[in-house]
């Protein structure tokens, strides 16, 4: 069966290509190659600002909505508890990740990749875990006033911040994430926000997947 396609898959979907990315980057890294290490590091970074701005968001809009209309505050919970232990495992990866920047060498990018892996396991256990159990319980809501209001307040963001997310959001996006998009944001604002306020992005992150 077709899994339902959302933003939030959309948007799950990011998260796991740059781990794997970074995973198969940091495995092939070359011991003293300092630039190298730096634009993994700058990846990293760059994932972990784009992953905790959209927990923040769901702890801030989401989840307090979800709860006005009935959703198991047992469940909710759990998910903010969850969000805890990423911020944790991120905070961890993180370190890992400045000490390969530091000094390039390819025994701090073992290491960092240990951490990396230990992280998107944790990670990944709450994407499955809001797909599978959240999602179906936000679903009879989408459409309803409540979810209408949570999407504007989502929508407000700075310009750079917008620009930043989408340039990320579309960079190695696959045809079928592409084509949902399109149909959810036009996508001339899409090509405005990451070409115009994204530029930071292409400078600085998407060179270390080429």
């Amino acid at each position: 069966m077709t899994e339902q396609l959302t933003m939030n898959r959309v948007i799950h979907a990011a998260v796991r290509r740059d781990l794997d990315r970074l995973a198969d980057a940091l495995g092939g890294m070359a011991d003293g190659d300092l630039p190298r290490a730096q634009a993994l590091d700058r990846a990293y970074r760059n994932l972990r600002t784009e992953l905790t701005h959209h927990h923040e968001g769901e702890d801030t809009h989401i989840w307090p909505m979800l709860a006005s209309v009935g959703v198991d505050r047992g469940l909710l919970a759990a998910m903010e508890s969850e969000h805890h232990a990423m911020a944790e495992a991120l905070a961890g990866t993180a370190t890992a990740m400045a000490a390969v920047a530091a000094g390039g060498s390819a025994a701090d990018a073992a290491a960092a990749r240990e951490s990396l892996l230990r992280t998107r396991e944790v990670v990944e256990r709450h994407l499955r875990h809001e797909e599978d159990e959240l999602e179906p319980q936000l679903a009879p809501h989408l459409d309803g006033p409540e979810w209408k209001a949570v999407e504007k307040k989502l929508s407000r963001q700075p310009l750079p911040v917008a620009g930043r997310f989408f340039a990320w959001l579309t960079d190695g996006m696959t045809d079928e994430h592409r084509a949902f998009l399109k149909k959810t944001v036009p996508t001339p604002v899409v090509a405005v926000l990451s070409r115009t306020f994204g530029r930071r992005y292409y400078r600085d992150v998407a060179p270390a997947w080429r």
